[in-house]
């Protein structure tokens, strides 16, 4: 039985719903609306009489957008390019790929609006009145971030996993969420038990991907940082090869963007709620599919986390609002309000790689005994010259 049936009988509503997408997303017709299946799941007409977004900005931090695909005509606000903070060019795109794909995909899994009469092709985002914040940053820009919270983002989707010696990158999901930012973050598709950032920094949701049925995508990295799962299997996106071009694609990424999307249509309906209490909402009304709960898993699950994100269940149910921290790990003490660098810190990088003291430590001594040779090959040399004052050859 798919998840649509189930979740209709339970909660009169079905279930709602990469980092980077996988490279196996197919190219798929001009009208990719019926194949949208999140939306007939989350019967998304009820969630509509409830909210659309309205008034809501959701930051996408992407590799690029194509700001003129038919789906996205009044959705986009004015965006930024931030440059490559590594000084290289930016990867080159796959073949038959654009480098705009990623970010044109989240942004209309989000807030697309659709084309043709009354916008019934093609792809309409979860909340489609929401405005898309497009900053166009690599994954290891954190001030793309900043940026966000500074020019009115209330959520910022972060569809990407990035180095977990980045500086910063921790610090300012932590300056997001002080200020009363929601933010949700990809899990990765690994298909390991590694955390990823920023999925993984105190303060952010985890997403991974859940298929129409209620399984775990296979992909999905497993650990403590997947808090929710979203739709995020055989998803339809508009891409950025041309102004109607569409892909097919599995991925923690499209899951983010479902979640991000949940986010804003309950801060159009309760707007004085913190990201954690956003987060309760998610948590407390997160479904399992019937093969799951009968394993009577321990929730948050590895792989299930707290479970698959119910936006209609979220929008309506009687859930006390409960701590402003609400359920997830948060992050402690007050955040920077500056960008942390490489180096500010006690002379080191406040994200050390794990047992970065030990090498340096190690490296210390290393220094210290080669000067210690040189010192005595000095000598040695000296010595031996004053005992022979001929030219000296090489054998």
């Amino acid at each position: 039985m798919k998840v649509t049936r189930t979740l209709r009988a339970a909660v009169g509503a079905a279930l709602t719903g990469a980092l980077l997408l996988t490279a196996t997303g197919t190219a798929s017709a001009d009208q990719p609306r019926s194949a949208l299946w999140p939306l007939q799941s989350f019967d998304v007409q009820s969630i509509w009489k409830e909210a659309t977004g309205k008034g809501v900005t959701v930051a996408v931090i992407d590799s690029g957008f194509r700001t003129t695909h038919q789906d996205l005509a009044g959705s986009l606000l004015p965006g930024k390019d931030f440059p490559n903070p590594s000084g290289s060019k930016k990867e080159a795109a796959s073949p038959g790929t654009d480098i705009r794909d990623h970010g044109t995909g989240m942004a209309g899994l989000i807030a697309g609006r659709g084309h043709g009469p009354g916008g019934s092709q093609g792809v309409k985002g979860l909340a489609p009145d929401a405005k898309i914040l497009p900053l166009t940053a690599d994954s290891s820009t954190p001030e793309a971030t900043r940026y966000a919270v500074d020019h009115g983002a209330k959520v910022i989707n972060m569809s990407f996993v990035a180095d977990p010696s980045t500086p910063d990158m921790c610090e300012s999901v932590h300056y997001a969420v002080e200020k009363g930012v929601v933010v949700l973050a990809g899990v990765g598709n690994d298909a390991l038990p590694n955390e990823r950032i920023p999925a993984a920094c105190p303060g952010a949701i985890g997403v991974g991907a859940v298929d129409e049925f209620g399984k775990s995508w296979e992909g999905n990295n497993y650990n403590k940082s997947v808090d929710i799962l979203a739709p995020g299997v055989k998803i339809p996106y508009p891409n950025g090869q041309s102004d109607s071009g569409y892909t097919t694609g599995d991925g923690t990424s499209a899951a983010t963007a479902y979640a991000s999307a949940t986010a804003a249509l309950l801060l159009e309906k309760y707007p004085d709620l913190t990201p954690g209490q956003i987060a309760n909402r998610m948590v407390k009304t997160a479904g399992l599919a019937k093969s799951v709960k009968a394993k009577n898993p321990t929730l948050p699950d590895a792989h299930y986390g707290y479970g698959f994100i119910q936006p209609w269940a979220a929008l309506t149910r009687d859930i006390p609002a409960g701590p402003a921290a609400g359920p997830l790990p948060m992050p402690q003490g007050k955040a920077p309000q500056e960008p942390v660098v490489a180096g500010a810190e006690k002379g080191q990088d406040p994200n050390p790689p794990i047992g970065g003291k030990k090498m340096m430590m190690y490296g210390g001594m290393a220094v210290g005994a080669l000067l210690l040779i040189g010192l005595v090959v000095m000598v040695i040399v000296l010595v031996r010259r004053r005992g022979n004052t001929g030219p000296q050859s090489w054998r």
